[in-house]
């Protein structure tokens, strides 16, 4: 009997020895798949700080200034500041800020009436207050200057309220050259506005407009 005892003792012991064998050798459980996934608590507080930085570091930053007289005065200061010969001293960008209010008053406030003569076109250009004051120094400074351009005659003569300005030609061409780009068309033509928005601001006019 003792011996029986004994051998069924070994034997027990050679089972739970193979199935603790078993148990170790098998891979571990894994949770349902309807348990979603297992937290990752340390990664997932990093991650998002990650991607901003990744986001951060890859945007494109925008490049309108957010109002156009702002960004033309910007260009400007950028082109002062890349010259190593600008003169600080005389610098005036408020008379070219003043002088982009006057841009303004012209383009958004001013009304003119055209009128077909021989020739071209007579504009009355009028306004009151501020845009008044706009019209009175920018329609006679066109004038001046682009009196000549491309065969033009440009004369601008004071009204009570405003300024009248006469384009004429002789050619043809430029007769309904003149007539089809009227009164707003005339004054963006030639190219001295941003060379002349650049001298203002290096203080080289005596006028402040």
């Amino acid at each position: 009997m003792a011996s029986i005892r004994s051998l069924m003792a070994i034997g027990g012991v050679l089972v739970a020895a193979g199935a603790f064998a078993a148990w170790a050798q098998s891979p571990p459980a894994q949770p349902p798949m309807d348990a979603g996934p297992m937290p990752m608590h340390r990664h997932e507080g990093m991650m998002p700080m990650a991607g901003h930085a990744g986001a951060a570091g890859s945007a494109t930053l925008p490049t309108a200034p957010g109002q156009d007289a702002f960004g033309a005065i910007q260009e400007i200061v950028h082109m002062l500041e890349a010259d190593p010969g600008t003169d600080w001293s005389k610098v005036d960008l408020e008379a070219l800020r003043q002088h982009l209010i006057d841009m303004n008053e012209l383009t958004l406030k001013a009304a003119e009436t055209p009128k077909v003569v021989d020739g071209g076109l007579e504009i009355a250009v009028i306004g009151e207050g501020r845009t008044l004051a706009a019209i009175q120094r920018m329609v006679p400074a066109w004038a001046a200057t682009m009196n000549g351009h491309k065969g033009w005659t440009t004369k601008a003569t004071a009204l009570p309220n405003g300024e009248s300005l006469t384009v004429t030609a002789t050619d043809p061409g430029e007769i309904r050259h003149i007539r089809g780009l009227g009164f707003i068309g005339l004054m963006a033509s030639g190219s001295h506005h941003q060379p002349h928005h650049l001298a203002m601001a290096r203080g080289e006019f005596g006028h402040k407009h």
